[in-house]
């Protein structure tokens, strides 16, 4: 069961998608604008946020860069369209996954267990690169001895990369192993993850020492 914070402005869309949820043993806290989700987030301690772009007020965009900044709950975005300025956008402010309206409750389900996850602990749970140290047992990131917030795909992502260095994964497999999509999926997700990983993780994220791109393949950790 999770705690699960639904902002959404349609009250038919909001409450379909509580009841169904509900249904489904979450614990589930609803809001009809960007103001009044924040207000809620404040109170109540969110696993995870389910957030629909285009909201009245505060747009999801704002509301999804402010819950970044402050908390790294997963966030699970709404888009009506699913074009490319919804999801990149949403994307780039700091969402975790999206699902394209009309929703159906089974694949908001699946979308939230998946970012909800954790990652099992291995024999060797703490490792050194360099100044970023990895304890995967606490589940935790340090770089230069200060802790490194790190929203939960993010740290699954670098989980993934981490344990073997070295190993070049494509955008699919990545997809299918950290967000746990079964199908051909999108690639900005991966992307856009990378990029927020390596804004936190690398001195110059421009030239990456940890997360590095494999040009005409995918991405690899390291080598360090």
């Amino acid at each position: 069961m999770a705690r699960v914070l639904l902002i959404e402005d349609d009250p038919a869309v909001r409450d379909g998608l509580t009841l169904a949820l509900k249904g489904r043993d979450h614990e589930v806290e609803a809001a009809a604008s960007g103001e009044e989700g924040l207000d809620r987030l404040a109170e109540f301690a969110a696993d995870v946020v389910v957030l629909d772009l285009m909201l009245p007020g505060i747009d999801g965009f704002e509301v999804c860069r402010r819950i970044r900044a402050s908390a790294a709950t997963s966030i699970v975005m709404l888009s009506a369209r699913g074009d490319d300025f919804d999801v990149v956008g949403g994307l780039e402010a700091g969402a975790d996954d999206y699902v394209v309206k009309p929703v159906r409750p089974q694949v908001l389900e699946a979308r939230i267990r998946a970012v909800l996850r954790r990652t099992e602990s291995v024999q060797s749970p703490v490792e050194t690169y360099g100044a970023l140290r990895v304890d995967r047992a606490s589940l935790t990131v340090s770089r230069d001895g200060r802790k490194v917030a790190l929203p939960p795909m993010e740290l699954r992502l670098l989980l993934h990369l981490s344990a073997t260095p070295g190993r070049v994964f494509n955008r699919q497999q990545l997809l299918e192993s950290v967000w746990e999509h079964d199908y051909l999926g999108d690639s900005r997700l991966v992307d856009a993850c990378v990029q927020r990983l390596r804004a936190k993780i690398e001195d110059v994220p421009a030239e990456p020492r940890y997360v590095q791109t494999v040009r005409g393949f995918g991405y690899r950790f390291g080598p360090v």
